[in-house]
């Protein structure tokens, strides 16, 4: 395989990332935190700074997308390489990205979560986003299955218990509210 066909997935992934920084862009998201600034992470999660800069509480959970998106490329697309199996990680993890920061969704996150503050996500928040779950994506591919499972648990233990949130409680709040769990998470 020569190397041109070997950057391939690579290249598209790239474009693809480029592709939804224009589309958040066009859809009014900040590039940065409207503060003026960019930290490398920010802890208040009830905070209007929350999902605007490089790292938050929130970063666990696209490292595990990026854990459950290697397993789940391995049994959708056992045949393919590493770099096309990235690729489609990128692509759903781009697509989420991009719904997620609709008003449709926002206002979602708002009647049935704690995320009162919650505006959507910076442009560099969703690149930071995306690059969590590449670098889980990679992490799943090196490390062994048991270590990777620990992790995953181990990330939704530490943000359960320091902010009532994870990716599972995100998750079942978005689709499936829960009233006693919204309580809870309130404090």
């Amino acid at each position: 395989m020569t190397p041109a066909r070997r950057a391939l997935p690579y290249l598209l992934g790239l474009a693809l990332v480029a592709a939804a920084v224009l589309a958040l862009y066009a859809m009014g998201r900040n590039p940065i935190c409207e503060c003026g600034y960019v930290k490398l992470w920010h802890g208040e999660v009830a905070s209007s700074g929350n999902s605007q800069h490089l790292g938050d509480w929130y970063t666990p959970s696209h490292l595990i997308h990026g854990f459950v998106f290697f397993w789940l490329s391995g049994l959708v697309m056992p045949r393919a390489g590493f770099g096309w199996r990235l690729l489609a990680a990128v692509a759903v993890e781009v697509g989420w990205e991009i719904l997620e920061n609709t008003d449709a969704v926002i206002d979602r996150y708002r009647a049935t979560t704690i995320s009162l503050d919650y505006y959507g996500d910076s442009v560099i928040n969703s690149l930071a986003d995306i690059g969590a779950m590449a670098a889980g994506f990679w992490l799943a591919s090196r490390l062994p299955v048991g270590v990777t499972i620990a992790l995953a648990v181990g990330f939704e233990l530490w943000t359960t218990l320091a902010i009532r949130d994870g990716l599972i409680l995100n998750v079942l709040m978005l689709v499936w509210p829960i009233e006693a769990v919204r309580v809870w998470q309130g404090g």
